[in-house]
């Protein structure tokens, strides 16, 4: 079973260059950290910051609490189940997102291009810099350095010649690390790694790769591009590209989110009526994305449910109600019902089902109008 959680967006500005130098930088256990720092009395101990509850997820966990299992996303019961002893913390957002301006500030000293990915990560690109340093390692030093003396907390960065590279590294030497992917060395770093690693490639593609004997990204660079086009189109042309390390995505410092969504690949084939309960949970997944988006004063108003059949057909059925969802059952409601839109045998089997909020406006001039929206549906 595969999981993908994501945002959709739109690209308002953005500088290409000829050999990009992009720093990705990730605050360590960012929400958990915070509390930590705030309560010395949690300090070494296994932090989730969570509501407790059935229909509760995990927003973060220290490092204590992960060497139990616990990991961002999960249902908050099964946290409790894997570290009894855990001190759940109910969230702050609004205390995580000052913090996050200060990172965002520190940011800003060197380079404009910051493509924020969420509170705790964003890509940079420091091609070109206002501060003169030498290197993009050194800005990357210089960044770390400030966020520890400022916030009295730590970050991991990595530093490659494009953004999936990037990611990659910063998350090599966590927590608290640094990592450099230099030009030359891209293809024999990507080598070894497990095709997994590649952006895009969830369990399910990596077992259906598996089958096919392609454990490594240099099984899948063997393969090469002919082959791969073959079996997964379009798909096959961008795994070639990333199993050779090539990324053309700019950093994008001004972007807008049209959609936030998750998803689920089943092991098994459903029918229409089996899919209730993972709708359900990817609500949940998907509301909590939502709830970040709102911490930036943009909300949603339509529901969106995604259906891939077995023979790989992609349905979509959207919704704008005329009162928005306030919560994150109410959104699986809502998606649940748009089952009924769909005009298919009721033996027909679905490979895949995601659950997405779409519609985003200004919280602002919202309130302003107040729920006032006739309903619409497509």
């Amino acid at each position: 079973m595969g999981i993908r959680i994501g945002t959709d967006t739109v690209t308002r500005f953005a500088v290409p260059t000829a050999q990009r130098k992009i720093l990705h930088v990730d605050m360590d256990a960012f929400y958990a950290s915070v509390e930590q720092r705030d309560d010395p009395s949690l300090r070494g101990k296994p932090v989730v910051v969570a509501w407790r509850g059935a229909r509760s997820v995990v927003c973060a966990a220290s490092y204590e609490a992960r060497t139990f299992g616990v990991r961002s996303a999960m249902p908050a019961i099964r946290a409790e189940r894997l570290c009894p002893q855990a001190i759940f913390v109910p969230p702050d957002f609004g205390r995580y997102k000052t913090v996050s301006r200060q990172v965002r500030d520190i940011f800003s000293r060197h380079t404009d291009l910051i493509e924020p990915l969420s509170l705790d990560e964003a890509y940079l690109d420091v091609t070109s810099t206002k501060t003169g340093l030498p290197s993009a390692t050194a800005t990357a030093e210089a960044i770390r350095a400030a966020i520890r003396e400022e916030t009295q907390l730590t970050a991991s960065a990595g530093v490659a010649p494009n953004k999936f590279l990037a990611k990659i590294a910063s998350d090599w030497r966590k927590p608290d690390g640094l990592f450099v992917i230099r030009p030359h060395q891209v293809e024999a770093f990507l080598a070894p790694l497990k095709v997994g690693k590649l952006p895009g490639v969830g369990k399910v593609m990596e077992a259906r790769l598996t089958e096919m004997d392609v454990h490594t990204v240099a099984d899948l660079r063997a393969l090469g591009q002919p082959l791969l086009e073959q079996r997964f189109g379009q798909w096959g042309r961008r795994l070639h590209e990333l199993s050779m390390g090539i990324d053309d995505h700019p950093v994008s410092p001004d972007r807008l989110t049209l959609q936030v969504s998750s998803e689920d690949t089943f092991e098994k084939d459903l029918t229409l009526d089996q899919l209730e309960p993972h709708i359900r949970r990817l609500a949940e997944k998907t509301w909590a994305g939502h709830q970040r988006e709102a911490l930036g004063g943009r909300i949603a108003r339509t529901v969106v449910l995604k259906l891939k059949t077995s023979d790989f057909q992609t349905l979509t059925r959207s919704l704008t109600p005329s009162i928005r969802p306030r919560s994150a059952e109410e959104l699986a409601d809502l998606a649940c019902a748009l089952r009924e839109r769909v005009q298919r045998a009721e033996a027909e089997l679905y490979r895949l089902v995601g659950v997405g909020l779409s519609g985003f406006v200004e919280l602002d001039s919202f309130s302003a109008q107040g729920d006032l929206f006739e309903g619409e549906d497509d």
